[in-house]
């Protein structure tokens, strides 16, 4: 709340300091710099720190005579033996010898201390014209409302600050009552035990909530005082700082402390909080639900955290959909989800759970349906432990969570080849005849059954980083510009993360990075050279190479196979390894 304070200190119309407990300077407000730095006994600018105390001594002898009655005061504040103090002295430290009024509040852990000059009032008697002029003039310009009310509550008069806060003219304001224009109906009994409170000679401080002229809510700070109406007798001053911006950001802070962000859920420090007080007795059965996402770090690398978002979002919709009033939902953040059901037995949850699932399978991010891994326990003993309840939900969900992300996975990858044939040139017939020359190669190669299988995957898979990149790109039919090219040599990179995300894939995703290397080191992304080359990424290279210079792309014609072995031959050492480019060309001859 401090950091927010200067915004509304600043704006005051006399001095103000904030101390800690101690007595220690921790904030001042711009008119106490300038009176800092008018003096010759202090560093300007550098007495955040210093003892109140000692600070006022140096810069004021008369002050320094009142210390003590200063020091007891503030003390008696700080202790709450006070709910405030004041003090008038006279400042012989500037040029006019002017009085000054102490107000002492409590702030915080400490104490707001505003100086106000009150000379105008001790020199009332002496000069009464300059007076009145003064505070017609500090009244109209001051930068919080003021008002002037009769002991009946008619109001005398505004300034314009007032004005703009409440959204009347003065013209509607003067001459009408408080009563009709700012006190609500059930309120006007409380306000009118103020009014005589405050004729006592007691001062008024609270804060209120308002409606405007527009209906609109806005929040004030008051402090109201008696006043000596000139010719009337007594009045009263009311002093209004408009703290709707800062009790806004409060309620922000405070919704932050307790809600994700993203979700609008409750944080995990809120579902904390709520599982100590909810673990009791008559709250059991005690149910804990986890719930974690899956794919959403696949979803992130593809298609972006705003799409990773997205399912977050759809993700927690679903399951405040599926709950009752009483259920707590929060989000433990990334992908994970977490549930207290009180007094819910299994069955119950089970059912829950059911309609979760039902609704999570009506929903898509890109195309891919939101999949959650759920696992729940229930505590039916007061003298279980919850914090074991939850270890053995989180357990079952990572059980169901392995059962569904592979298929989850495998689905969005299979969206993914269905989104890159429809944006690229890599369709179905390139695939397929990719993988039977890559297959016939290793064969001759002599690799196992196993290896063959790997191999056949990369070859159906080896360009699905391109997924990620634009169409324009993928379909262009002139050469790329340089920006262009270093965008598609990306998609090396970003395959090796699509297929590292999942365990079916993840074995073949070095080959996924290293198919654009080049025998004599100049291909991309690593620069390998010769047999660091991977071996599997060595065959695609070739086939694919072969396989493209004999069918239609966009950008060229077809070659006869005779001219594309001439082409793949010319590239033998420097883009193909020479051993590998034999058996290939002996293999298409053979065919």
């Amino acid at each position: 709340m401090l950091c927010e304070t200067p915004c509304f200190l600043n704006s005051l119309a006399y001095k103000s300091v904030i101390l800690n407990k101690d007595l220690e300077i921790i904030f001042i407000n711009n008119d106490w710099k300038e009176y800092i730095s008018q003096t010759d006994k202090v560093i300007k600018n550098n007495s955040i720190g210093l003892n109140y105390i000692e600070l006022i001594k140096s810069l004021n002898n008369s002050a320094a005579d009142y210390s003590a009655e200063i020091n007891s005061g503030i003390k008696a504040v700080v202790k709450n033996k006070k709910d405030k103090f004041e003090l008038e002295y006279h400042d012989s430290s500037s040029e006019n010898k002017s009085w000054v009024k102490m107000i002492v509040t409590p702030f915080a852990e400490g104490v707001l201390i505003m100086h106000e000059d009150i000379t105008d009032r001790k020199n009332y008697e002496e000069a009464l014209q300059i007076r009145e002029e003064q505070y017609k003039k500090i009244f109209n310009s001051a930068p919080i409302g003021m008002l002037v009310e009769d002991p009946e509550g008619n109001i005398l008069e505004v300034n314009e600050e007032l004005c703009e806060m409440t959204g009347y003219s003065k013209d509607e304001l003067i001459g009408d009552s408080i009563f009709n224009k700012f006190v609500v109906p059930d309120r006007i009994e409380e306000a009118k035990k103020d009014i005589e409170i405050i004729l006592s000679g007691q001062d008024l401080e609270f804060n209120l909530d308002n409606i405007n002229k527009n209906g609109e809510h806005y929040y004030t700070h008051f402090k109201e005082t008696k006043i000596n109406l000139p010719d009337k007798g007594a009045g009263i001053l009311s002093m209004q700082v408009d703290l709707t911006n800062l009790r806004m950001k409060e309620k922000k802070l405070e919704f932050l402390s307790y809600n994700d962000q993203l979700t609008g859920l409750y944080n995990r420090a809120y579902f904390d909080q709520e599982l100590k007080r909810l673990d009791n007795q008559d709250e059991l059965p005690l149910s804990l639900v986890v719930i974690d996402v899956n794919g959403l770090k696949m979803i992130n690398d593809v298609y972006g955290h705003l799409a990773g978002d997205e399912l977050i979002k759809s993700a927690a919709a679903v399951l405040k959909s599926c709950l009752r009033d009483e259920d707590i939902l929060a989000r433990f953040g990334g992908d994970e989800f977490a549930l207290i059901l009180p007094q819910t037995p299994k069955k119950d949850v089970e059912k829950i759970i059911k309609r979760i699932k039902e609704e999570s399978t009506k929903v898509e991010v890109e195309g891919n349906k939101l999949s959650l891994g759920i696992g729940f326990a229930t505590k039916t003993k007061l003298e279980e432990e919850i914090e074991q309840i939850f270890e053995q939900a989180d357990d079952n969900m990572y059980k169901d969570k392995l059962v569904k992300n592979k298929d989850s996975k495998s689905n969005i990858i299979k969206n993914l080849m269905i989104t890159l044939e429809a944006k690229s040139n890599e369709n179905k017939e390139h695939v397929q005849r990719l993988e039977e020359l890559a297959v016939k190669l290793g064969q001759r190669l002599n690799l196992s059954y196993e290896q063959l299988s790997n191999l056949s995957l990369l070859a159906s898979i080896h360009d699905i980083g391109k997924v990620t990149i634009s169409e324009g790109i993928l379909k262009k039919p002139d050469k790329l510009n340089k920006d262009e090219w270093e965008t598609m040599k990306k998609h090396a990179e970003r395959g090796y993360k699509i297929a590292s995300s999942t365990e079916e894939f993840s074995v073949i995703a070095k080959y996924i990075l290293h198919h654009h290397e080049k025998w004599d080191g100049t291909g991309y992304p690593n620069g390998l050279k010769g047999e660091e080359i991977p071996l599997f990424s060595r065959i695609i290279a070739i086939a694919d190479a072969y396989d493209v210079m004999t069918h239609a792309r966009p950008y060229s014609e077809p070659l006869p196979k005779k001219e594309a072995l001439k082409e793949i031959k010319k590239c033998s050492g420097s883009q193909f390894d020479p051993e590998m480019v034999d058996e290939f060309v002996d293999l298409i001859l053979e065919d």
